[in-house]
């Protein structure tokens, strides 16, 4: 399998990707659910930052001189991917993340870890970006810390949905603020590799479930 099946399959196998019937923050039925918060061991951390170093070896290769991890999700993500960076690509990157709250003893600031300087490629590592609000803070946050280059966006999931407009949040950021983003994979793909292919003898996507998902995205995917 390529890195990006196992990645599904290992997300059916953590709990994290579901199907059913579920309702979004913002109000819709979707036949789906991604619920990265059902990552709880080492084991899986450990293989979650295979994912993304995977993703981000593939697409950017090099010019990055810094992972940084929205808190909170992205803290662990940033993490795992530097690690596995270092572990299977002998690529030692710094990684840093915000306080949600800045420190007002010690050194203070808002950021840990690496301390980020003027002209660095930033990548940000998230989870499953929706209305893209943490992006947009991190946006607002480096311009307060130092002049970076926020070069890309790693995710988990790309769910190829539109915003409040015809575009995806993903497309919204390439557009709006110039930042590549790169899915470890896109629903389109899930769909692809599950649609009556067992995981552990149990079909998850079967012609029914594909159908929903299908209609799902007929209404609430980004129109072209």
């Amino acid at each position: 399998m390529t890195y990006k099946e196992e990645f599904i399959t290992f997300m059916v196998r953590s709990g994290v990707l579901t199907f059913g019937d579920f309702t979004t923050k913002s109000g819709r039925k979707t036949p789906y659910f991604i619920n990265t918060g059902n990552y709880k061991t080492g084991a899986q951390a450990s293989k979650l930052g295979d994912y993304y170093a995977a993703c981000i070896q593939e697409n950017l290769p090099d010019g990055v001189d810094c992972l940084f991890g929205p808190a909170y999700k992205g803290i662990p993500l940033a993490v795992a991917a530097a690690s596995s960076l270092y572990r299977n690509y002998n690529r030692d990157l710094p990684y840093c993340f915000n306080r949600k709250e800045a420190k007002d003893h010690g050194e203070g600031g808002s950021m840990v870890g690496y301390k980020p300087q003027a002209g660095d490629k930033m990548v940000i590592v998230e989870d499953v970006v929706t209305a893209g609000t943490a992006v947009r803070e991190t946006i607002e946050l480096f311009k307060h810390v130092a002049d970076v280059d926020l070069t890309a966006l790693v995710v988990s999931v790309d769910r190829m949905e539109r915003g409040t407009g015809d575009k995806t949040t993903l497309d919204e950021l390439r557009e709006e603020h110039g930042i590549r983003v790169f899915p470890i994979v896109t629903v389109r793909e899930v769909i692809s590799f599950l649609h009556n292919n067992p995981v552990d003898g149990k079909v998850y996507i079967d012609d029914d479930m594909k159908a929903r998902m299908e209609a799902y995205l007929a209404e609430y995917g980004a129109r072209a």
